[in-house]
């Protein structure tokens, strides 16, 4: 519904948990949806957060594993014009041959997340963009500097349009009043997703689902942090529409992101309808050439 109603912009899905779907059906919805479209789509493909993997009962000692398979099955599907078989590890197919394929040649923009080096190292030798959240602007552009030394050595070179950073955020008149907004609404604190009790993360956290993650900051760790040093930490923005300005100016300088995926940082009626007008009219406009 969505694709028939906006023309021209570009639509993002971030997306499907390809370890635990069909990727061969993920490949044919994506290529429908860029046809429907005329090639507007753009493919956020995920590994799926810890309690998706107890949900659907697929072994996350095997998430990262089925990922990166999942993926190079899904780019081969778009391209490849000849029925053709797979016999991998986790995914075995006799005859793979979708209809329609997609408008894109060769195929929809890819994007994964990039936090951890093997994460980094296989999005950059599969040409493959990258994004970051649930992190820190120092974090993000330590592994975004990875990244693409990475895609340099495997003969390519990333635009910036190849990296995406997401940020919550808000905006109000003042500094003062924007946190006063999130503070008095509850929102000050982070708020994980997909929360487990206790004992089954304790189990999860002993199999290989998290390898290569641990120098990202868990969602634990996080939920502790002040709103004003999460500002600070470049994990939102918040403030002015000056001060919200300036915060971007830093997320340009230290990452080099092409695009900002932004969210509201609470759900405030009135006070949350204000802070859309205010990054549309007095943020955006400011920072559309860079």
């Amino acid at each position: 519904a969505f694709s028939q109603r906006v023309k021209s912009a570009k639509i993002a899905l971030m997306g499907p948990d390809t370890p635990i779907l069909n990727p061969v059906r993920v490949a044919e919805e994506f290529a429908m949806l860029d046809t429907l479209t005329g090639g507007r789509i753009v493919a956020g493909l995920m590994r799926g957060t810890p309690n998706e993997y107890v949900t659907y009962n697929v072994n996350p000692n095997e998430s990262r594993d089925r990922f990166q398979e999942s993926l190079k099955l899904i780019k081969m599907v778009w391209t490849e014009r000849q029925p053709f078989g797979w016999q991998g590890k986790h995914f075995q197919f006799r005859t793979i041959s979708i209809w329609p394929r997609p408008v894109q040649d060769p195929h929809p923009p890819m994007f994964m997340s990039g936090s951890s080096m093997e994460s980094g190292k296989f999005a950059a030798d599969n040409q493959v963009g990258i994004g970051f959240a649930v992190t820190t602007l120092l974090d993000a552009a330590k592994a975004a500097d990875y990244y693409r030394v990475e895609a340099k050595k495997a003969g390519w070179s990333p635009t910036r349009d190849d990296v995406i950073y997401r940020m919550n955020f808000h905006v109000a008149d003042t500094d003062d009043q924007a946190i006063e907004d999130l503070k008095s609404a509850g929102a000050g604190k982070f708020k994980g997703i997909g929360t487990l009790n206790p004992d089954m993360m304790r189990v999860l956290r002993q199999t290989k689902y998290f390898s290569g993650n641990e120098n990202r900051p868990t969602e634990a760790k996080i939920a502790t942090i002040e709103l004003e040093d999460r500002i600070k930490l470049g994990q939102v923005l918040i403030g002015s529409p000056d001060s919200v300005v300036k915060q971007i100016e830093k997320v340009r300088d230290a990452l080099g992101p092409g695009i900002l995926d932004l969210a509201n940082a609470g759900q405030m009626g009135d006070k949350t309808t204000k802070s859309m007008e205010l990054m549309a009219t007095k943020v955006l406009p400011r920072i559309r050439e860079w």
